[in-house]
């Protein structure tokens, strides 16, 4: 399984996302193969039900995915990432 981010990429996004240690709420299994399955399905540009099983069950992605948004996790992900990306 390749990843489409870098380890460097990773580390600005992992601490703003739920379900790390030291935070409450539940724990994901894995975020960052979590993240990655969602960058697939966005790059590939397909349907949930098309997720190879690599990368986890679709319906639990895409219940997962459905939960974050409307968290905000991906909004506050998105702000974080473009504010960095104008500070350089």
């Amino acid at each position: 399984m390749d990843y489409l981010l870098t380890d460097a990429q990773w580390a600005r996004i992992a601490p703003l996302l739920p379900g790390r240690e030291g935070t409450s709420g539940g724990r994901g299994q894995d975020n960052r193969r979590f993240v990655e399955a969602v960058l697939w399905l966005a790059r590939n540009g397909c349907r949930w039900r098309a997720l190879p099983a690599a990368w986890g069950n679709w319906h639990t992605t895409y219940t997962r995915f459905q939960r974050w948004t409307a968290s905000g996790v991906w909004a506050r992900v998105l702000a974080a990432v473009q504010q960095n990306d104008a500070l350089h």
